[in-house]
């Protein structure tokens, strides 16, 4: 259980690092939309300062996001395989949608980055099908390999990144509202390592 809590320390230390970073903050702006010393701010980042509830609260309001949202876990049924209708010729991925999806087809050439500093985290869920090729997505600190006819759902406050593994791949990317906000963002600030120039629709 300790260690279940070391970890869900450490990953909403890097998220909140994650979130300042793609907001383009220093750690000055975040410390003073938060009302805390920019040393303080610095300490939590670092693991140097215990993480208080209150802090958290006003931290998660400074970053535009939910306290929910700033402490959530990453499922384990992270891959998801189709499920075949031979007799249609379809195939099928259970995806928990909700409104205002988007949904992108794009070509990878490159593979995902290798410095955690360029992965994005922002509101909001993501789901992804690999069309073809082999995709890597890079999840928080982990790695997973999506073959062509697999799916991926996780959500976008986990910092992140999507490329390319051995030659182009094609995936279908399906976003909800908050993370097409994110990644509109995203694309407009400096170009997205982890998915396409969304259309500008509402």
């Amino acid at each position: 259980m300790e260690q279940n809590n070391d970890e869900l320390d450490g990953l909403v230390r890097k998220r909140i690092r994650a979130l300042r970073v793609a907001q383009g903050w220093s750690l000055e702006e975040l410390a003073g939309r938060a009302n805390l010393s920019q040393s303080s701010l610095s300490r939590i980042e670092n693991g140097q300062r215990r993480l208080a509830l209150d802090q958290l609260v006003t931290l998660a309001r400074a970053l535009d996001t939910t306290l929910d949202q700033l402490v959530e876990t990453a499922s384990d049924d992270v891959i998801i395989s189709p499920m075949i209708d031979g007799a249609h010729g379809l195939m099928r991925w259970p995806v928990k949608g909700d409104p205002g999806m988007t949904v992108v087809r794009q070509r990878m050439t490159e593979p995902p980055p290798d410095n955690p500093a360029r992965m994005r985290a922002h509101p909001g869920r993501e789901w992804l099908v690999v069309l073809s090729g082999t995709a890597v997505l890079m999840l928080g600190h982990r790695r997973f390999r999506v073959e062509t006819n697999q799916a991926a759902e996780f959500p976008t406050m986990l910092p992140h990144a999507i490329g390319a593994e051995g030659g182009p791949c094609e995936i279908l990317g399906i976003f909800d509202r908050d993370a097409r906000r994110g990644h509109l963002r995203d694309t407009r600030r400096s170009g997205d390592d982890c998915a396409p120039d969304l259309p500008h629709t509402t």
